[in-house]
C-alpha cells in the first residue's frame, strides 16, 4: 500500500510538471442570506421588531458589519438602515407615525439604560430618554420591552422590576412595578400588557397601573415577544417554550386561549416534519411579530444559537403571512461570523454550520437548526456564558451512516463534539469537548486542530511540543462516537511554532501549517506563510515533508484540504492581495495551481477577508468538483466557490 500510494504521488507531480497552471474557471455562489449583494443583503441578527402601518419592517441588532444596526426592509427587500453598526442593543424596539425608538448599547454619551428616539424620515436621532440605572451592562438585556400608544412610550427596566411610562418626547409619567418585565403590548384602551418570560405569565395592568389580569400560560410556556392586534382585539404571544408557536388570547373579558398560529412544537415537530427542520410555519424562538394595515402578519423568527456578546445570537429570519396565514416571503441571514461545510454523506448537497443546516444555490434553503434547547439545555452553543463568541463555525466529518460535527468560535481553543440518530433528525446531540474529559486532557488546542474522514481526531494541545492523535474507536447504538486514548507524535522541529493541522485520511496526508517564527509574537490565533505536506504520515513519514509550501502573501488566516489542494484564505495584508480570494496549491508540486476569485461581476459580495481560524472548508465531490466554502462577515453569508481542475 505504501509503494503504491508513493508511485501515485509520483505520477501526479510528474503530471504537473507538464500541464499548465488553471487560473480561472471556478463559479461562485453563497449560503445562508437571502440576498448576495452586499448592499441587498440581509442585516445581521436581529433580535426584535416592529411594524409599521404601511408594512415597513424594523429590526433591531447588536451588531451588524456593514450597515447600521436598525435595518429597514419592505415587501422583502432592504430599505437601508439607521444608526451605527454597534449602536444599539438589539433587544426591543417600537415605533409611530414619525419616530423609531430603540435601546442602546453602553456609550459615551448613553448606556444600555437608554432608549434612542429615532426620526423616521431623516433616519438621524435626536432624543436619548434614560430608562434604567443599569446603564452599562454590555452583555445582556436592560430594557427588555418598548411600546409606543398614542404620545406615550412604554419600557421594561428589566433590573429595576417596572415598566416606566414616558412621552415619545421623554417626559416621565408614572412607573409600573413588576418583576422581570419582558415584551410589552398596549391594547385599545391602553391597557398595558408585560411578559414574565421566566415565570410563563403575562401580566396586565390598568392604564393607572391597577393590576387586572395575569395569564398562566401552559408548563414550560416561555412568552418572548407580545403584538395587540386591534382587528380581532386579541393579544398575540410569541412562545419560546416547547410549543415553538404563537398563541392568541381573547382579551374582550377575562383572557382565554382563543388560538394558536404555527405548527405545534414548531421546527422541534415530528408529526409533520423531521425534528430539527423548519418551515413556513415551523418555527424556532419567536422574537417580534407585528401586522401591517392591511391585515399582513409578520414575525420574526429566529434560529437558536447564543453567545456572550449577543451579536452572533442565531440569525434573522423574518416570515411575512397575508390575511389568510399563507407566507407571502422571507427575509433570512443566518450566518455572520460563522462557516458552514459540504456534508461527504450527500455528497455535498447539504452544508453544515455550528448550529444551522443549508442546502441550494443563490442563497440556499435554510434547511434545520440542530440546537434544542428543551432537550439539551446545557448544549454549549446556547450557553451565554460562554466567552468564546458563539459556536458558529461547524466542522463535519460521515462515517458510514454516522455523522460528527465539531462546533468551534471564531478563534477556538476548545471544540465541542455533537452526533445526530434518526430518532432525533437534524439535532445535534451534545457529547464532549476538547479540552475535557473524553479526551482526558485540560489543555486548550492552541496548535492546529482536526477531525479527519474516518472520525479520528488530531489535536495540538498547548505547551506540549506534540501533534495528539485520538482514533476513533466505535459508535453505540445511539450514533454516539468513542475515541480512544491519545497518541502523541512530535511536531516537526521545521515547523515551529505549529498553528494548523489538516490531515486527509483517504490518502494519509498530513498539512502542517507554521505560524509566524518571530519571537516577539504571541498570537497563537495567526498563520504564517510555510506549510508542510507528509504522505504517508501515519505509515510512518513525520519527518520529511515533500513538498513544502512557501506562500508569498503574509496574510494567511484560515486553511483546509480535500483531494490534492490545499485551499487558503487570507486576512488583509499590506497590498490587500488576494484579500476576497482562495488560492490552491497543488499537495503533490506544492504549486499554486488556480485562485478561485468572484466571476459575479458584483452580483454576489465575497469581499471579505477570512477574520476567523477555521473560517474556510473543503470537500471534493464524487464527480471531482472541488466545493470550497468562505466565511463572509461583511455581508452575513458563506461564499461558496466550485471548481473542477
Amino acid at each position: 500500500m505504501a509503494g503504491r500510494r508513493i508511485h501515485a504521488v509520483l505520477l501526479a507531480a510528474t503530471i504537473a510538471t507538464i500541464a499548465p497552471a488553471c487560473q480561472a474557471g471556478n463559479t461562485i455562489d453563497w449560503l445562508a442570506n437571502t440576498y448576495g449583494a452586499l448592499d441587498t443583503h440581509v442585516g445581521n441578527t436581529a433580535r426584535s421588531m416592529w411594524v409599521s402601518p404601511e408594512g415597513v419592517v424594523y429590526t433591531s441588532s447588536m451588531w451588524d458589519e456593514s450597515e447600521g444596526g436598525v435595518a429597514i426592509y419592505q415587501n422583502g427587500k432592504s430599505l437601508g438602515s439607521i444608526g451605527a453598526h454597534n449602536e444599539f442593543q438589539g433587544g426591543a424596539i417600537t415605533g409611530n407615525a414619525t419616530s423609531i425608538f430603540a435601546a442602546l448599547q453602553p456609550g459615551q454619551t448613553y448606556g444600555s439604560g437608554t432608549v434612542g428616539r429615532y426620526n423616521r424620515t431623516t433616519k438621524a436621532r435626536d432624543l436619548l430618554i434614560p430608562v434604567s440605572a443599569s446603564n452599562n451592562l454590555p452583555r445582556v438585556d436592560v430594557i427588555t420591552g418598548l411600546a409606543t400608544a398614542g404620545s406615550l412610550l412604554y419600557a421594561s427596566d428589566f433590573y429595576g422590576d417596572r415598566v416606566r411610562i414616558f412621552t415619545t418626547d421623554g417626559a416621565w409619567r408614572r412607573d409600573i412595578n413588576v418583576s422581570s418585565p419582558g415584551a410589552i403590548a398596549v391594547d385599545g384602551a391602553r391597557n398595558v400588557w408585560v411578559a414574565q418570560k421566566s415565570a410563563g405569565t403575562i401580566v396586565e395592568f390598568s392604564p393607572t397601573g391597577a393590576l387586572l389580569n395575569t395569564v398562566r400560560m401552559p408548563a414550560g410556556s416561555r412568552p418572548s415577544a407580545l403584538y395587540f392586534d386591534a382587528s380581532s382585539r386579541q393579544l398575540m404571544v410569541g412562545d419560546e417554550g416547547p410549543d415553538m408557536n404563537i398563541k392568541r388570547y381573547d382579551i374582550s373579558g377575562r383572557p382565554t386561549l382563543a388560538g394558536t398560529f404555527g405548527v405545534q412544537g414548531g421546527y422541534l415537530d415530528t408529526t409533520s416534519g423531521i425534528k430539527g427542520q423548519v418551515g413556513a410555519k415551523r418555527f424556532t424562538r419567536v422574537a417580534g411579530i407585528g401586522k401591517d394595515a392591511t391585515g399582513n402578519l409578520y414575525v420574526l423568527n429566529n434560529p437558536w444559537g447564543g453567545a456572550w456578546d449577543l451579536g452572533r445570537d442565531g440569525g434573522t429570519d423574518i416570515h411575512a403571512y397575508n390575511a389568510s396565514g399563507d407566507l407571502r416571503w422571507k427575509l433570512q441571514s443566518l450566518n455572520f461570523e460563522g462557516l458552514a461545510v459540504p456534508d461527504p454523506g450527500t455528497d455535498g448537497n447539504l452544508f453544515y454550520g455550528g448550529t444551522n443546516i443549508y442546502s441550494g444555490r443563490a442563497g440556499g434553503t435554510f434547511v434545520a437548526n440542530t440546537v434544542d434547547p428543551i432537550a439539551y439545555p446545557s448544549d454549549p452553543r446556547i450557553n451565554m456564558d460562554d466567552t468564546s463568541r458563539g459556536e458558529h463555525f461547524g466542522q463535519l466529518t460521515t462515517v458510514g451512516t454516522n455523522r460528527i460535527l465539531v462546533a468551534t468560535s471564531q478563534d477556538p481553543g476548545t471544540f465541542y463534539f455533537f452526533h445526530f440518530n434518526a430518532a432525533n433528525g437534524y439535532i445535534a446531540i451534545p457529547d464532549a469537548s476538547i479540552p475535557g474529559p473524553t479526551f482526558n486532557t485540560t489543555r486548550h488546542v492552541k496548535n492546529g486542530f482536526c477531525i479527519d474522514g474516518k472520525g479520528d481526531v488530531w489535536a495540538g494541545l498547548d505547551q506540549t511540543g506534540y501533534i495528539t492523535h485520538y482514533p476513533l474507536i466505535s459508535f453505540d447504538a445511539s450514533g454516539k462516537p468513542t475515541w480512544g486514548a491519545g497518541i502523541p507524535i512530535r511536531i516537526p522541529e521545521s515547523i515551529q511554532p505549529l498553528r494548523r493541522i489538516v490531515y486527509l485520511a483517504d490518502s494519509d496526508t498530513m498539512i502542517l501549517g507554521q505560524g509566524p517564527v518571530d519571537s516577539s509574537s504571541t498570537d497563537w490565533t495567526v498563520l504564517g506563510t510555510r506549510f508542510e505536506v507528509y504522505h504517508g504520515w501515519k505509515a510512518g513519514n513525520t519527518t520529511r515533508p515533500d513538498p513544502v509550501i512557501n506562500v508569498t502573501n503574509p496574510g494567511v488566516r484560515s486553511i483546509a484540504a480535500a483531494g490534492n489542494y490545499l485551499f487558503i484564505g487570507y486576512w488583509f495584508d499590506s497590498a490587500q492581495k488576494n484579500l476576497p480570494d482562495i488560492d490552491a496549491f497543488n499537495l503533490a508540486t506544492g504549486k499554486l495551481d488556480a485562485t478561485l476569485t468572484n466571476t459575479s461581476n458584483g452580483a454576489i459580495d465575497a469581499s471579505s477577508a477570512v477574520d476567523s481560524m477555521y473560517g474556510v472548508g473543503a470537500y471534493q465531490r464524487s464527480t471531482g468538483e472541488y466545493v470550497v466554502t468562505k466565511n463572509n462577515v461583511k455581508a452575513n453569508s458563506i461564499t461558496v466557490y466550485r471548481w473542477t481542475p
